[in-house]
């Protein structure tokens, strides 16, 4: 995954590059500085599995990494978030109105990559049209999947602003667009940058929805039990944020009276102190919430798995079937 994470970021950094120099320092900063590049790494993998090559799979791949960055620069606004990645966010580096607009010219770059790249190897009329089709492919895809992130990230506020505790359902729906959309796409844009048939387009589709609802799912159960030295987050962040995650409503609904009382009593509230926080966290996890929160995370990515059944075992399938593993145990 670094080896994969270097060859995007080399990439990268040749398209995120221009006049104003300070646009572009911003629009690369969070770039720069971590993540685990992990939707390339999906965007190259499929493509590879499905015959393809890492190569002309990078534009796509660096694309789908620049719509991530846009959602985390915009996101990190919208929160008022200080840190990301252990460094200064975007707009606290630089100020709210650049960070603006080094999210839209992240955007606005992913397009212009996905629309010139060649996907088609051999230059000839034949491969330069069924590369051009490739392209529109490319660029349908991904702009569908920026107008579920969007959808989606509406919903997580509304869900916030809510009196009521939402359903599971309704927490499944808000996840698969705003974050399992992005998931969704890069496996689909990997199958397309390896000139797959539309039926193995929609199949990897459905492995990399799977994929990011257990990627979500388990993120939400590190927000409630992670361990605040890994995670840079204080303990309890989510709980005390009000953040409507799967873990907290499965605790709210499952909770007796008293439970309950003492998980509200922290929820939402910024001025919940360190005890009273550790004592909801522990309700919590008396109630057992981290293994079922886990099942389910588990019965998604063993839907993921399924998708993967039909096709022949390859470096690249390896990787995707370690990826679901690593996804569902991980603790951070």
């Amino acid at each position: 995954m670094k080896k994969n994470a270097a060859q995007v970021n080399k990439y990268l950094l040749t398209k995120i590059s221009g006049e104003p120099t300070i646009l572009y320092k911003a629009a690369a900063h969070l770039i720069k500085h971590g993540g685990k590049k992990l939707r390339p790494f999906m965007v190259i993998r499929t493509a590879q599995m499905l015959g393809g090559t890492a190569q002309s799979a990078i534009p796509a791949a660096s694309a789908v990494e620049m719509i991530h960055n846009f959602t985390l620069v915009h996101d990190d606004i919208m929160d008022n978030d200080d840190m990301r990645h252990g460094v200064p966010t975007v707009h606290k580096k630089y100020d709210k109105s650049l960070a603006i607009l080094a999210g839209d010219v992240l955007f606005s770059k992913a397009f212009q990559t996905v629309s010139t790249a060649a996907i088609a190897t051999k230059q000839t009329k034949k491969t330069n049209q069924k590369s051009s089709n490739n392209n529109s492919k490319l660029i349908s895809r991904l702009a569908t999947a920026c107008v579920q992130v969007c959808e989606g990230q509406v919903l997580d506020i509304k869900m916030g602003q809510a009196k009521k505790i939402p359903t599971q359902s309704q927490y499944i729906t808000m996840i698969s667009k705003k974050t399992a959309a992005l998931f969704d796409v890069s496996c689909a844009m990997g199958a397309i940058c390896a000139n797959a048939s539309q039926k193995d387009i929609t199949n990897m589709s459905q492995f990399g929805k799977n994929l990011g609802i257990a990627f979500q799912i388990t993120d939400d159960l590190i927000g409630i039990t992670g361990d605040p030295k890994i995670t840079q987050k204080p303990v309890g962040n989510d709980l005390r944020e009000g953040k409507k995650s799967l873990p907290i409503v499965l605790a709210i609904n499952k909770a007796d009276k008293h439970e309950k009382k003492v998980i509200l009593k922290c929820f939402g509230n910024p001025k919940s102190t360190k005890k009273e926080l550790h004592t909801a966290i522990q309700t919590i996890a008396n109630l057992g919430i981290e293994k079922t929160t886990r099942k389910h995370a588990l019965k998604y990515a063993s839907a993921a798995q399924k998708s993967l059944q039909k096709y022949k075992a390859t470096p690249a399938k390896k990787d995707m079937i370690s990826l679901l593993d690593f996804v569902v145990k991980r603790t951070i």
